[in-house]
């Protein structure tokens, strides 16, 4: 957020109209003409730029004035600070139609830096990119004047690569190879000079520099690198320094095609190994091919980096760069190692070292990401076997750096590239599964959009129930995690006075309590626990009910719908029956077992209901092979109060599917059964007696569960006159003062027109049994689809037949 006094400047830059923009401009037009480039235009300038930058639409300025913007940009003698401004200016109304610049004939390479990044900022258009590229590789060809610096270009350099790099001719990379291998390898180990600050008294001794040094202060003896310590530093230096960051980008550009040389693909593992001797004891690296000698001068580059990062820094931001430049130095090895397999052997001992040193410190835990990557890449080509690698990665991070964010998004990232490796080869990818659910709950809403991508691969008919239970977990897990980290940051003093036989006051007492101490182990399991019981979690889910407003918690608990609905469309590329039998079965016992966050149990209910028809359509027959459960919660009444969306396709899944028509098995005595209990429902809940507090249905339950009877009773002829009498009284129940205090006019018509057309479709028990119970060729996915065979337009037509007359009427 910004201060107050900086919101105010960008309100009245944005409120700022067209004509006074036009007039301000006109007064920048007078000073520029008349080559006043002091404080004024100075100030001037500034305030035209935030006036052009506040807002998101692009404002308009006279062609003419960014023509003299331009014209100004590239005066032989214009102060720097009155140059930057005029690029910036420029670079925020690209694209421009009056754009007159060119980098062609410009020798200086701060205002070809500035040049350029206009004509780039026009959009990716081939030429310009071509262009710029083209003069910036011209420049750094020759030799520049005293004063100027190639560090101005090579940002430019970074950004040509990235949007075209093929604007770079094979001559030209051929140069940038050499003049990195200059930069990188054979800066100066003596500081810079402190500029002089004048004067009579000063002493030109205080002037002489001293030599580089190590972070841990120690006097450096061997090259200059980014992790070398200098009060000031040079020009090569800065240009050292610049070469490492833009490395990567570049071998990953250019450095490839060395790898395609003639007989590279025919090496052996044995050949090389002898070219790695060879090429660790060669003495003539300036002999190779430029592209080969980047890569073994960034080669040594990289192992000094990594010889760095084993000293102890004397300040904090140095510790710092060191794990930073960790990262990237195993990074850029491992492309080394991709692009020239003569490496591998050496990279290999020097990260088993590295690997050995810092995985006991969880200040390094980042850099274990890239070793891993290495070993991935690389370790069937040496041969190594490294599972332990992955087993402490796996393992070990996620639940003890599930809080720091950016591991948490670099660890899922990495999980996800390398997705595919990881489920055919990795066993303990999926067995960690549960470690990897505390990144997504403690930063969920940041890496919801990774964690979908990596969701299906850990879902199997092994771990799609334990998932699941997961999944609706989550917060709960959200709610663990916060609390495990207040424990381990408690003072000592605070955690003696806890006092194990009493009852937990508080959530965090009860972390270390006795009684709930395997309980939180459970939910904070670092592997698969497919044999223990979930249901052990509903004492927690109600002890940890005073974290339910959490921000953290809340915000996981809004990303449970969407995971739920990925959920259940993955398991229906693979479940069987008996998978889905048990499914269905965990979704009905889960949906009266969740965290008590309101919104998040509405939510949850209403995907639960959507993925039961799923299920159900999948395998029909889970309605016969269940009955028993289905009767006993179909047959409870306060599922319609706590679940009414689950209750409501739970009846009409036992309408649609309790037929032969889907599983032979299926009965007359089950049909009855499922009949009894829910016509008892059904009387128990518009039944109603005038009283102080009566319970409200909604329309639906009552009209799904009027349909799901008539369909029953059509199965078995012997309940259509029962569900006949049944409908006729509906009437009564629509008209009495109780059903009138609480449903409306609507509602009553509602149920009234169903009940008319179920009882009409009765009286033709054969048309009763086509429109209710269709047969596979009637129920085909163009019946459903096809307004004009709809089954309420089938109910309508039946019951306009009735209507005519009685003549219509069988028997």
């Amino acid at each position: 957020m910004f201060t107050p006094g900086a919101e105010n400047f960008l309100r009245q830059a944005r409120e700022i109209q067209d004509e006074e923009l036009r007039k301000f401009s006109s007064r920048i037009t007078s000073l520029l003409q008349n080559r006043d480039l002091g404080n004024d235009t100075i100030d001037c300038l500034q305030r035209l730029f935030l006036i052009v930058s506040a807002t998101k639409y692009g404002r308009k300025l006279d062609g003419k004035f960014v023509e003299l913007l331009q014209k100004v940009l590239c005066l032989p003698k214009c102060p720097e600070q009155i140059q930057a401004l005029c690029a910036a200016i420029l670079r925020e109304m690209s694209p421009s139609n009056y754009l007159i610049l060119s980098c062609d004939e410009i020798q200086d390479a701060k205002l070809l830096s500035l040049v350029s990044s206009i004509l780039l900022a026009q959009g990716n258009k081939k030429a310009e990119v071509l262009a710029v590229g083209q003069r910036v590789v011209k420049v750094l060809e020759g030799r520049l004047p005293e004063g100027h610096s190639s560090r101005h270009l090579l940002p430019l350099l970074s950004k040509i690569i990235s949007l075209s790099p093929a604007s770079l001719t094979e001559d030209q990379t051929n140069l940038v190879n050499k003049r990195m291998v200059d930069w990188l390898r054979y800066a100066s180990v003596q500081q810079g000079v402190a500029q002089p600050s004048g004067g009579f008294f000063s002493n030109p001794r205080a002037r002489q520099p001293g030599p580089i040094t190590e972070v841990d202060g120690a006097v450096a003896t061997d090259f200059f690198t980014v992790l070398s310590i200098g009060q000031y530093y040079t020009e090569d230096q800065w240009l050292n320094m610049q070469a490492f960051s833009m490395l990567r980008k570049w071998l990953l550009c250019y450095g490839s095609e060395g790898a395609n040389s003639p007989n590279s693909d025919d090496k052996s593992e044995v050949d090389g190994s002898i070219m790695s001797m060879v090429s660790a004891t060669s003495t003539s690296s300036r002999l190779l091919p430029p592209k080969e000698r980047l890569r073994e001068k960034a080669f040594e580059y990289c192992q000094r980096l990594i010889e760095q990062s084993n000293r102890r820094a004397l300040k904090k931001p140095d510790g710092d760069l060191q794990k930073a430049c960790l990262i990237e130095a195993v990074t850029i090895m491992d492309i080394i190692c991709r692009q020239d397999s003569s490496y591998v052997y050496r990279t290999l001992s020097c990260l088993k070292i590295l690997h050995g040193r810092i995985s006991g410190d969880l200040a390094y835990a980042r850099a274990l990401l890239p070793i891993a990557q290495f070993f991935l890449n690389h370790s069937e080509t040496a041969a190594v076997d490294s599972e332990a690698v992955y087993k402490h990665l796996f393992t070990r991070i996620p639940a003890q750096l599930f809080h720091s964010p950016m591991l948490a998004f670099e660890f899922i990232q990495f999980c996800r590239d390398n997705v595919q490796f990881f489920t055919e080869n990795l066993s303990i990818f999926r067995r960690s599964f549960p470690n990897l659910f505390k990144l997504l709950a403690w930063n969920s809403p940041a890496l919801i959009s990774e964690f979908m991508d990596l969701l299906p691969a850990l879902l199997g008919a092994d771990t799609a129930i334990e998932i699941f239970h997961l999944l609706l977990d989550l917060p709960c897990l959200a709610a663990a995690l916060d609390i495990q980290l207040r424990s381990a940051s408690a003072p000592i003093s605070e955690r003696a006075t806890w006092d194990p036989a009493a009852k937990p006051a508080s959530c965090l007492e009860a972390f270390r309590h006795p009684l709930y101490r395997s309980t939180f182990q459970y939910l904070l399991r670092i592997e698969t626990a497919p044999r223990d019981s979930p249901e052990r979690l509903a004492p927690l889910r109600q002890l940890l009910g005073s974290m339910a407003s959490c921000p953290r918690v809340v915000q996981c608990a809004d990303t449970i719908p969407v995971l739920l609905r990925l959920y259940f469309r993955v398991v229906a590329e693979f479940a069987d029956g008996p998978l889905i039998n048990q499914l269905v079965l965990v979704l009905l016992e889960r949906s009266e077992q969740l965290y008590e966050i309101p919104a998040f149990k509405a939510d949850v209910h209403r995907v639960l209901s959507s993925q039961l028809v799923l299920l159900c359509k999948l395998h029909p027959s889970l309605v016969v092979e269940l009955s028993k459960e289905l009767l006993e919660f179909s047959g409870t009444v306060s599922n319609i109060r706590n679940k009414e969306d689950i209750f409501t396709y739970v009846v009409w899944a036992i309408g649609e599917y309790m037929s032969v028509s889907y599983d032979k098995r299926c009965t007359v005595e089950q049909i009855n059964k499922f009949f009894e209990a829910l016509e008892a429902m059904l009387f128990e809940i518009t039944q109603l007696r005038p009283s102080a507090s009566i319970p409200k249905y909604s329309p639906r339950v009552i009209t799904v569960l009027m349909t799901t009877l008539t369909k029953l009773a059509s199965r078995s002829q012997d309940l259509i006159p029962r569900m006949s009498l049944f409908l006729s009284k509906m009437r009564a129940f629509v008209q009495s003062p109780a059903m009138a205090s609480v449903y409306s006019e609507e509602d009553n018509e509602e149920i009234l027109t169903r009940a008319a057309e179920l009882m009409n479709l009765l009286k033709m028990p054969s048309v009763a049994q086509f429109v209710l119970t269709p047969s596979a060729e009637v129920a085909s996915p163009r019946f459903h689809r096809d307004t004009n065979v709809s089954l309420p337009l089938a109910m309508k037509t039946a019951s306009r037949l009735l209507e005519r007359g009685t003549g219509f009427v069988p028997g």
